[in-house]
Parts: structure tokens; C-alpha cells; sequence
């Protein structure tokens, strides 16, 4: 199994194109001013948004890897992508930088390399009994 998209209601389609484009992700698809589907500058996973008149913002975050975090808060603050703070190196080892998109979902550019999935704290494969 393979997760292949992440969908997300906006408020504004057109405002959240551009945020997710100068964000660095390329859009393809386009419908009815309704839907858009991106593809990340990486990888095979796709990016979606959907406008909604009522979205309902949870605490869900989602998370996107860059090499340097550092870099691409700086490229992404020169091009009027506002963050909630500086980057930060957090006690679970990942460099994170957070912020909102225009409709306030959660974002978070992070950079943990192998530790995403190979932290020293990993779970044994034995199933515990």
C-alpha cells in the first residue's frame, strides 16, 4: 500500500492555487474552479484541494519534506509566504518550520531524512505480545 493523495478543503480556489504554487508544488489538473490536483516537486504522491463554503480546519498537519528547511523558509518568506515562526529543531530530531495556508489547514516544512522512518526508537518488526 501506497499513499497516493492528500485532499484538503480551501475557502478560496483561486488564492490556494497560488499559495500552493509559489509553495513549489505544480499544478495538473484544474476543474470547474472547484478542484485542483498538484504534483510534488518529488516523489509520486499528489497534493488536492477542493473548495468548500464550509470547511471545517481540524488539527490535522500536513507535512512537507525539504532537504533544507532553513532555505526554503527564506525562498518561501521572499516570495510573501508568511510562517508562524522560525525553523526549529525539535527534540524528536527534525528540523520543522510551521505554517497555515490561506483557508488556516495546518502546514508544516520539515527535514528529517531517514529518521522519518528509521528513528532509534523504531519499533521492533517482532509483534509484541
Amino acid at each position: 500500500m501506497d499513499l497516493n493523495q492528500v485532499l484538503i478543503e480551501v475557502q478560496d480556489f483561486q488564492e490556494s492555487i497560488e499559495f500552493y504554487t509559489k509553495l513549489g508544488l505544480r499544478l495538473i489538473v484544474s476543474e470547474r474552479g472547484e478542484y485542483a490536483r498538484f504534483e510534488m516537486p518529488s516523489g509520486s504522491a499528489t497534493f488536492s484541494i477542493y473548495q468548500s463554503g464550509q470547511i471545517a480546519v481540524g488539527n490535522t498537519v500536513i507535512y512537507f519534506e525539504v532537504d533544507d528547511v532553513d532555505q526554503k523558509f527564506t525562498e518561501l518568506r521572499e516570495r510573501g509566504i508568511a510562517f508562524k515562526g522560525e525553523p526549529k529543531d525539535q527534540t524528536f530530531r527534525w528540523r520543522t518550520a510551521h505554517l497555515n495556508d490561506p483557508s488556516g489547514n495546518k502546514l508544516c516544512l520539515f527535514h528529517a531524512g531517514n529518521e522519518r522512518r528509521f528513528p532509534p526508537w523504531r519499533l521492533s518488526e517482532k509483534p509484541v505480545s
